[in-house]
């Protein structure tokens, strides 16, 4: 789409001015805005969160992560990943393409990508691209996660979980 441009936001008070605006229902915006918070004390200038502003206004954001193939439990080979979080556009903005926008932004990188889908918007991950996860309540705990695969990468075999370990050949 052009004309919308993806930029990291500042860590600053006037960003933390523009969250404000955001009305995300929950703990997930209280969240994010505490993160940026939390930021500014810290003094820290690598900022996880991106935005699009539509003239000097901000209409969407999100927050992206990078996960070190250490902690990898989604994708075979496991790797370095993001995950997006907090995906939101203003009311008024919305179906204009900013949402997608900041998706394409993350798919950019080529890594894998993983996000928790909200209620009401998985169509909108499967639309750009996004499978659900195999469900696993060790990893999971309740969350929706959706993923999407660069070429060549494929998702980690969930393993069964059992009440018990399984008898040695000394035991049976």
């Amino acid at each position: 789409m052009s004309g919308i441009e993806v930029v990291p936001l500042l860590i600053n008070y006037k960003t933390l001015e523009e969250f404000q605006n955001f009305k995300e229902v929950g703990a997930q915006e209280l969240s994010m805005q505490e993160e940026l918070e939390e930021n500014i004390m810290e003094n820290d200038s690598r900022s996880p969160f991106y935005g699009i502003y539509f003239g000097d206004r901000l209409v969407a954001r999100m927050c992206l992560y990078t996960i070190t193939g250490k902690y990898d439990r989604f994708f075979d080979p496991p790797q370095d990943y993001l995950e997006l979080w907090k995906l939101e556009v203003l009311e008024p903005y919305r179906g204009r393409g900013f949402g997608e926008e900041l998706v394409n932004y993350a798919k950019s990188f080529e890594l894998p990508v993983k996000t928790n889908a909200r209620q009401r918007s998985d169509d909108f991950w499967l639309k750009m691209g996004f499978e659900p996860a195999e469900y696993n309540p060790v990893r999971d705990r309740g969350e929706n996660p959706y993923v999407w695969y660069p070429k060549g990468v494929q998702p980690q075999k969930v393993e069964e979980l059992t009440a018990e370990p399984p008898l040695s050949d000394t035991e049976s």
